[in-house]
């Protein structure tokens, strides 16, 4: 399918920027290489990887995270984006000022009933909403309203300690209310309008996208004239197209590639470990899979210091679990992910397993290292006497299909807090729950619940434990590593990665020598 509102640029575009252009002022087209690019762009719609790497630089959220001004590009501040300034409001409202004079990418100005339609419209919300997934990001929300011409106040349920990180994250991305009632659901996700210092050019479905610099942003003049993320599923392709010069920049280069690319000339190596895991899913409702000590089995078996030495040249982490040290006075000392073989023979006994198959589907691409993580996974199995069996797929659909067994999936930290995490990827509103994957989930939830009301940090500190001891011990998946995420780039290509999958394109953090 090819979607376009505007005439490309001509041959151009695919070509090398020349020095000459260059130096007369104009703008470089930047040319990234991905594994994928997602088949819409509707923000609260493409929720993953591939899409939130596109949707970051067409749409803006009210507040900011400062990955900048994280050493590590962790991100944890926060800083004014489209709102200039917020205060609270007693214990469950937050009253935010709107910046002036914001155009969306149709020339219209941002008000405060952009911001009301973006979380209050069945977008997320009403008895059907559209993305019933998205409204697990604001589970708390009570209302948000307009109280002046440059004015909005958000309510919650109950006392929410996260509510300014929330709108500085997944699913708080701004649309316009104009342009979605107009077009609908299904044209904005093919014709979207934001804020960002981009706007959609072209959509070529599984090929290619197109955006094109924005040069009314509120921020200034973008410093590219346009961005193109051309799918390539192969490394190779992606490879050979930034060492001939028609890429600007590759993503998902494994580990084993690293060198060779660091070693051409005008090829830079940029890297960090991604506040995302890299986690398997275990079917409750798979053949053979509803006794947890199976599932317990599986996870006990697992030497995730040797994946990380072999498949990431120890550039990876292996966390303590769905528990990380962003989570502040919560996070949980002492934890680990285990390696038990012993422990998981006896549980594979005790649960009367007799070597019936137990297959694990993964795709090839989707995440670096997964398909050889896999076989070395499957392998790792066989030494506690399951007998697994490695079945590639190609998208999550038929992963998901009947009869799934053992799957994966990686869970991003969003929020630096258990709910913006565990709670977000296999709480009430996952796919996990609905499906019945994840069953007996009361304790699980219970804490959860609790959680999201709760301030105190102590007692905060132990409804997190209560729900990560629930979620360990039923098993419904188990966490592998932290994966280090490596983009080659071209040398004059000022650009530095996050710890998220946001493709930060923005001028304080693109430009070109």
């Amino acid at each position: 399918m090819q979607i376009a509102r505007r005439t490309l640029l001509g041959a151009g575009l695919a070509l090398p920027f020349s020095r000459a252009a260059f130096a007369q002022g104009a703008r470089p087209v930047l040319r990234i290489g991905v594994a994928e690019v997602p088949p819409t762009l509707e923000p609260a719609r493409e929720l993953s990887n591939v899409g939130t790497r596109v949707t970051y630089s067409i749409f803006d959220t009210l507040i900011r995270r400062d990955f900048l001004g994280s050493p590590d590009g962790g991100g944890s501040g926060l800083k004014p984006h489209l709102a200039t300034s917020w205060r609270r409001e007693g214990p469950q409202a937050l009253v935010l000022e709107l910046r002036q004079g914001v155009r969306f990418h149709n020339g219209d100005l941002l008000t405060p009933e952009d911001v009301v339609y973006t979380f209050t419209s069945n977008r997320m919300f009403g008895e059907k909403p559209l993305m019933p997934e998205a409204r697990s990001y604001f589970a708390t929300l009570a209302g948000v309203e307009a109280v002046g011409p440059q004015t909005v106040r958000f309510t919650t349920k109950v006392p929410d300690v996260l509510l300014e990180q929330r709108l500085a994250s997944w699913c708080a991305w701004i649309v316009n209310k104009r342009a979605y009632e107009e077009r609908g659901y299904d044209g904005f996700s093919l014709d979207p309008v934001g804020t960002g210092p981009y706007r959609l050019k072209a959509l070529s479905r599984d090929q290619r996208i197109t955006l094109e610099a924005f040069d009314e942003h509120w921020m200034g003049r973008p410093t590219a004239q346009a961005i193109e993320f051309r799918a390539m599923p192969e490394l190779a392709s992606r490879v050979a197209g930034l060492q001939a010069g028609d890429l600007d920049l590759i993503t998902n280069v494994p580990p084993d590639q690293v060198q060779p690319l660091a070693r051409t000339s005008g090829i830079d190596i940029r890297s960090v470990v991604l506040a995302n895991s890299h986690v398997l899913t275990f079917d409750a409702r798979g053949p053979q899979m509803g006794d947890k000590r199976l599932r317990q089995a599986l996870g006990l078996s697992i030497n995730r210091k040797l994946l990380v030495d072999t498949l990431w040249d120890g550039k990876a982490v292996v966390p303590a679990g769905h528990n990380y040290p962003e989570y502040g006075p919560i996070y949980l000392e002492g934890r680990s992910l285990r390696f038990d073989p012993a422990e998981a023979r006896r549980l594979l006994k005790e649960a009367g397993y007799a070597g019936q198959e137990i297959t694990y589907r993964t795709m090839p691409n989707y995440y670096t290292n997964a398909l050889k993580a896999a076989q070395v996974l499957v392998e790792m199995w066989r030494e506690v006497g399951v007998k697994a069996r490695l079945q590639v797929v190609e998208n999550f659909t038929q992963m998901r299909a009947e009869g799934q067994q053992i799957g994966n999936n990686s869970n991003s930290t969003r929020l630096p807090d258990p709910l913006g995490a565990l709670w977000i990827s296999w709480g009430p509103g996952s796919a996990f729950q609905k499906s019945g994957a994840f069953k007996s989930t009361e304790a699980f939830n219970a804490a959860g619940k609790a959680l999201e009301a709760e301030v105190d940090p102590a007692k905060r500190k132990a409804l997190f434990k209560a729900m990560l001891d629930a979620w360990e011990d039923e098993a419904p998946g188990t966490v592998l590593y932290q994966p280090a995420e490596f983009y080659a780039v071209r040398s004059n290509v000022k650009w530095r990665p996050y710890t998220f999958y946001f493709m930060d394109l923005r001028p304080d953090n693109l430009s070109f020598a």
